[in-house]
């Protein structure tokens, strides 16, 4: 596919809206770690001083820095949330945009979630040694089922311990960004992995997780790569759809349950060795809410007469999450590749802009195997925010909770941007918001949210709106 070329030359940084609201998660409230970073100002423009016009003015072109660093897990630290060995090391990675005298920063984690406490030091120390506000500072995670979950730093010192590396990782990354800062072209591609499948299928006594070969999957890879003046690839950005559960809760024959950054981080270590360590690659999860891996160690099993089972493959399991993460991986830079970037010189446009929506709300269930019957009434309200990065003609649109297949493809479908990455679990990650085709079902995504039915509908055409204000 021949990618979309950058040649814009502006930057903007703007906040559409009231400050974001966030509710709590993981034993921390996301809400404080918000209003912390985004307080105090109703737009970017404020916090850092300069509007659009006076900054294209001044503008010196696109600007980009990548750098990675492993979170070091001791074995001191083990077992840690039932964790007892490490297969592949988890690591922060952080992409650094600058344009003009602004700069904007995204930390991905390989964690399956972070907590509030975590994303506010990596924050500070990322505005600390790049000059970033923390408006201007885009926290994800790659969404790894097979990592330690981050808890309060009070929980216990194990817990501290491990945010202390979290931090001291994001140092390391930050440090090796701004280091490597540099005029830069950008370009995009859309390539096509079958590594992905729905995970609702019909059981005998109702909607459960396994192989749903029939129901909606998108296959599209989506990647972003950046290079300096020179044509040097900096960065590769990997947008696909699914959850890095491989390994998810599979126990080794040793009786060990090992840490891995499971298919991302196979992925993205493709993609990487491919350009001989000089590349940092990004796996940007996207609508993974119903999509599992193709083929999973520990997985659920449906019979002839509909009834589920499990089963788990043990060590036989890593060959399988190296090859999906292969597969993956190679699509990734087969795109790259293809990608003639553009907008050095003058620069392109990179512009951050952050709002929220509100939605209706309703308990949270913690569903243990399929059923008929569930109640899903709302019972209040909460405010969704949302993320839009644009870069040039490409956009990446983010929100926390886990969106499904449908909604992502919606958002795609109805964008005026050429390329638009659709993202899940911005800011530390939240739980599903399933489309309205499950809460027919009763599938697992629905009962496992906050979001009441229509919540994913009303968020999709809250960000196509903000698409649109922002079309080329």
């Amino acid at each position: 596919m021949v990618p979309e070329n950058v040649n814009d030359n502006e930057y903007e940084n703007t906040r559409l809206g009231s400050p974001l609201h966030r509710r709590s998660f993981l034993g921390g409230s996301i809400a404080a770690a918000v209003t912390t970073s985004l307080g105090g100002a109703t737009t970017a423009d404020a916090a850092t001083g300069a509007g659009p016009k006076a900054e294209s003015a001044t503008s010196t072109g696109l600007k980009v820095g990548a750098g990675r660093a492993a979170i070091g897990i001791p074995s001191s630290l083990l077992p840690l949330d039932g964790f007892t060995t490490v297969h592949d090391d988890l690591y922060v990675r952080i992409l650094l945009l600058e344009n003009g005298s602004r700069r904007v920063a995204l930390a991905v984690l390989d964690l399956t979630s972070v907590s509030a406490e975590a994303i506010t030091l990596m924050r500070t120390t990322i505005a600390k040694a790049s000059g970033i506000a923390p408006a201007d500072i885009v926290v994800t995670v790659t969404h790894t089922f097979s990592a330690p979950h981050v808890q309060a730093s009070t929980t216990s010192t194990a817990a501290a311990q491990y945010v202390r590396q979290i931090v001291k990782a994001t140092a390391s990354a930050i440090a090796a960004a701004v280091e490597g800062l540099r005029p830069a072209r950008v370009g995009f591609g859309t390539g096509t992995c079958d590594v992905n499948v729905n995970r609702d299928v019909r059981t005998i006594d109702g909607w459960w997780l396994g192989t749903g070969e029939t129901g909606s999957s998108d296959k599209s890879v989506g990647v972003t790569r950046f290079d300096d003046l020179d044509g040097t690839p900096i960065a590769v950005l990997v947008n696909y759809g699914v959850q890095s559960s491989v390994m998810m809760e599979s126990v080794m024959a040793s009786g060990d349950l090992p840490i891995t950054a499971d298919l991302a981080g196979a992925a993205v270590r493709h993609v990487e060795k491919q350009y001989d360590g000089d590349v940092v690659g990004f796996f940007l999860v996207g609508s993974c809410g119903d999509q599992s891996p193709a083929f999973r160690s520990k997985r659920y099993t449906i019979d002839k007469d509909k009834k589920w089972s499990r089963t788990d493959a043990q060590d036989a399991g890593w060959l399988l999450l190296t090859v999906q993460g292969e597969r993956l991986g190679t699509e990734a830079v087969r795109v790259s590749e293809t990608i003639r970037t553009s907008g050095g010189g003058p620069g392109s446009t990179v512009r951050l802009v952050t709002d929220s929506v509100t939605v209706d709300t309703m308990p949270m269930g913690h569903p243990t195997g399929p059923t008929k019957t569930y109640d899903f009434t709302p019972t209040g309200t909460t405010d969704v925010p949302v993320w839009i990065l644009r870069v040039g003609n490409g956009v990446f649109v983010g929100v926390a909770p886990e969106l499904s297949t449908d909604t992502a493809l919606a958002i795609k479908k109805h964008s005026p941007f050429p390329h638009t990455a659709v993202m899940s679990m911005l800011e530390g990650g939240s739980k599903n918001m399933a489309e309205a085709q499950s809460y027919a079902r009763l599938t697992y995504e629905a009962m496992d949210s906050q979001y009441a039915r229509g919540s994913a509908e009303t968020v999709a055409a809250k960000i196509g709106d903000m698409l649109h204000s922002l079309r080329p």
